[in-house]
């Protein structure tokens, strides 16, 4: 699917004086929206971003301040996995 934005032409410049590509930025900041309302998976940010990798994804949303929902229930459960697999005390 392809979606155009209607920027007035004076904003554009404004916002493409950085030198970067409006377009991509765009697309970025639509794509990050959706993945932080839930609304996206990482497989999917990552297939929307063109990102070859899920480490390049994992750099991306660094970068923008996106930290993983990572709760300490789901480290005791990873805690308690690696112990019946032999590993840690």
């Amino acid at each position: 699917m392809e979606v155009i934005l209607h920027i007035p032409d004076d904003v554009a410049e404004r916002l493409a004086a950085s030198g970067s590509d409006l377009s991509r930025r765009a697309l970025e900041a639509f794509a990050l929206g959706e993945y932080k309302a839930g609304h996206l998976t990482e497989p999917q940010l990552r297939q929307i971003l063109g990102f070859q990798t899920r480490d390049a994804l994992d750099g991306f949303l660094k970068a923008n301040e996106v930290w993983l929902n990572y709760t300490r229930e789901d480290l005791e459960r990873e805690r308690a996995a690696l112990r019946r697999l032999g590993f840690g005390t």
